[in-house]
């Protein structure tokens, strides 16, 4: 599996998501390649999730990957709570 994360420059917000991103997957026992993206180049790339802040909704409307939008960046529970479920949906 690939998740993605995504911001604007590919540096700050995009990071802070991928170690979120990490920590979640370990606390889970799960693997994954964790990629930390730019906007500009997202479109060439595959993966699988793409996780990134909510004001990003309408670069990712036809995105073929699942996108978990975030509205608190911060919110560790929140991260978790809709990482997982895309997670689950995957493996469904």
């Amino acid at each position: 599996m690939i998740i993605a994360t995504l911001c604007g420059m590919g540096f700050g917000t995009s990071m802070m998501l991928k170690l979120s991103v990490e920590d979640i997957l370990k606390e889970e026992g799960l693997r994954a390649k964790i990629e930390s993206w730019d906007l500009g180049s997202h479109k060439g790339q595959k993966a699988d999730i793409i996780v990134a802040p909510d004001d990003m909704a309408r670069h990712l409307k036809d995105s073929e990957s699942e996108v978990v939008l975030i509205h608190n960046l911060t919110d560790e529970a929140e991260i978790k709570t809709k990482l997982m479920a895309a997670i689950n949906e995957l493996q469904a």
